[in-house]
C-alpha cells in the first residue's frame, strides 16, 4: 500500500479537526475552504498540463536527448508529461504493470519509460545507428 493514499486524507481530518478546536463550525468552515481551493489549484494545474498534452501527436517529444537527460527515478507520469508536453504512447498491456510508454523524435530516437505504481523505475534511450558509419 502507498503511504500516500492514507496521509492525505488523514491530514485533511487532522486540519478539520484543528478548525473545529479553533473555532467550532467557522473553524471548520475556513479550513475546508482551504482544502478545497488546494484541490482546485492542483486540478487546474493537471488540467492545464494535459490541455497541452492534447495538442500534440501521442508520444512525440521534440529531443528524446534532452528528455533522457531530465528524467529522474520517482517522477510522476504527470511530471513526465509535463516534461513533453504529450501523451505517451503506451507499449504494455493497459491497466497492466508495469506500464511503460514511449515518446520519439523526428530523428526515430525515442524513450521508454517504465513506471511501478505511478512513478518512474527505469527509462532507455534508443538512438539509430547511422547507416553511413
Amino acid at each position: 500500500m502507498n503511504f500516500q493514499q492514507f496521509s492525505v486524507p488523514a491530514g485533511c481530518v487532522v486540519l478539520l479537526g484543528l478548525g473545529w478546536q479553533a473555532g467550532g463550525w467557522q473553524g471548520v468552515a475556513v479550513v475546508a475552504g482551504g482544502l478545497v481551493m488546494w484541490l482546485l489549484l492542483h486540478f487546474t494545474r493537471l488540467m492545464t498540463i494535459l490541455k497541452r498534452a492534447a495538442n500534440r501527436p501521442i508520444g512525440h517529444v521534440d529531443s528524446a536527448v534532452m528528455l533522457n537527460a531530465q528524467l529522474q527515478p520517482g517522477m510522476t507520469l504527470v511530471q513526465v508529461i509535463t516534461l513533453t508536453r504529450a501523451l505517451g504512447a503506451l507499449q504494455s498491456a493497459k491497466d497492466a504493470q508495469p506500464e511503460l510508454f514511449r515518446w520519439t523524435d523526428n530523428s526515430n530516437s525515442w524513450v521508454n519509460c517504465e513506471f511501478h505504481g505511478g512513478k518512474l523505475t527505469h527509462w532507455l534511450l534508443v538512438r539509430p545507428s547511422d547507416p553511413q558509419s
